[in-house]
């Protein structure tokens, strides 16, 4: 390294001796210095984008459509399928450029929409000053979270939503809730930009508006989870509750469907998780391990705190488990130490138990299959937990400081304020956006299905077909 870096002193001295010229000078000096692309991030970064793929389709979607009743299983599959779909193409029309150029603190611009002036060649940037990525890669594993997030909808509604609807409520909340959480939290300059005080002041001066007060999300708690949480909620409250509950058996028709469906996920999520350091070097192997520890933990905590309260431990309580314990660790992956993973796992399994079993009863909410219950509340957990486990004295990395090139001082309390102001934000805007979505929807083709299609299931009269045929 030393010799690369004194190579351009080596020419200096050289052109003042007459062997090269001063355009041979700037040459080379350019090309030592211009930003190089490592082929194992690439191919890293392509392999966690595909496990992101594989956590919607099919993981969502059969972990989704085990826990809905025969009648309904196809037109969940078909609504997690079409919204991957949707999204993608919408991420492509404008989202990616409003979520990740500059523009105000709160939404980005259109200077790259339809991908305009991306080629093979254009770079992102990473967390590491001078290490990029290609930028095409990037846009598609940004896409695999946009179009993850509002399929976790449709689980507070699911079994009496029109399709049509679904569509239409899906394009409204993309654009004018994820795109703009996810500019507030995720947009900023890049790491290149933090050369001193000043320029960080600037810099940070042009990022989104979450990002300004500090608040750590290493791979989606407030973008995803809280987002797609509470606007599940809200519309499982306008939408009202299904047909017959409380009063008749409702329950998941195949939890073998689920358990496979929450294994892809699991599997998935360290594409998603370890995906989000954009870089394959020691920290995303940090990032794996939390995942994977803090996801054992939530099964254990979940299928221990059902196990005390209702006297056995169900498949689905420990698939269920699995997920929060997914969730909690998402905002959390890339500070937390392993001890502090376990920590938030144990902890968001209890208290996701709790929030789908007596929050849900105690306040009278129909959440078909817990969006709010283990995402939004999971999310919350995880993200203020951030805070605690991302602390170095409890064996997190603590926060970078790319003007010193060092962690930075800590302090628990300033981080834990920052990280209330993710929450708070997210929720407020997702749930106003997510109201007048529902409202627009129900008022131009409606929202909820007939009650003769409702007792009959969605599958044959929305879309047609059946997903199993009984000889």
């Amino acid at each position: 390294m030393k010799r690369l870096l004194n190579f351009p002193v080596f020419l200096a001295l050289a052109m003042y001796a007459g062997l090269c010229s001063a355009e041979d000078l700037v040459a080379v000096v350019a090309e030592v210095a211009a930003p190089v692309v490592n082929k194992g991030d690439t191919a890293w970064m392509i392999v966690a984008t595909v496990l992101v793929i594989l956590m919607v389709i099919p993981g969502l979607a059969l972990f989704y459509g085990g826990m809905v009743r025969s009648k309904n299983m196809l037109s969940i599959l078909m609504q997690t399928f079409v919204i991957f779909a949707l999204t993608s193409i919408l991420w492509a029309l404008y989202g990616y450029s409003v979520a990740f150029t500059e523009g105000n603190a709160f939404f980005g611009g259109f200077s790259k929409a339809f991908l305009a002036g991306i080629t093979p060649d254009s770079q992102a940037a990473t967390f590491s000053k001078g290490v990029y990525i290609p930028e095409f890669i990037y846009v598609a594993f940004q896409l695999t979270f946009s179009a993850i997030t509002p399929a976790l909808i449709i689980g507070a509604f699911a079994e009496r939503v029109k399709f049509s609807a679904v569509l239409l409520f899906t394009v409204i909340w993309f654009t004018f809730s994820y795109l703009p959480i996810a500019h507030m939290v995720w947009y900023w300059a890049g790491p290149d930009a933090y050369t001193d005080a000043a320029a960080a002041e600037k810099a940070t001066a042009t990022a989104g508006f979450i990002f300004q007060k500090g608040a750590l999300d290493f791979a989606g708690g407030t973008v995803v989870h809280i987002n797609a949480g509470i606007a599940g909620l809200v519309g499982c409250l306008v939408i009202g509750k299904r047909m017959g509950y409380k009063k008749e058996f409702i329950g998941p028709h195949s939890v073998t469907m689920s358990m496979i469906g929450a294994s892809l996920l699991w599997v998935g999520w360290f594409g998603f998780n370890a995906g989000s350091n954009l870089e394959a070097n020691g920290l995303a192997t940090l990032v794996f391990v939390n995942t994977l520890l803090a996801t054992a933990a939530a099964t254990l905590s979940w299928i221990a705190a059902e196990w005390v309260f209702r006297g056995k431990p169900s498949m689905l309580g420990g698939a269920s488990g699995a997920v929060a314990g997914l969730v909690a660790i998402t905002p959390a992956c890339g500070w937390a130490g392993p001890m502090g993973s376990i920590f938030l796992g144990l902890g968001v399994g209890v208290l996701c138990f709790w929030s789908v079993t007596s929050l849900k009863n105690m306040l009278g909410y129909d959440d078909s299959l817990d969006a709010f219950g283990v995402h939004c509340v999971g999310g919350i957990f995880g993200a203020l937990g951030t805070a605690i486990v991302a602390n170095p004295a409890l064996g997190g990395t603590g926060v970078w400081d790319y003007v010193a090139n060092a962690v930075a001082p800590y302090d628990m309390g300033a981080q834990l304020s920052s990280q209330a102001w993710g929450v708070c934000v997210s929720l407020i805007w997702s749930a106003v956006v997510a109201f007048i979505g529902y409202k627009i929807v129900d008022m131009t083709i409606g929202l909820r299905v007939s009650e003769v299609v409702e007792r009959e299931g969605l599958d044959v009269p929305e879309h047609g077909e059946t997903a199993y045929h009984l000889s």
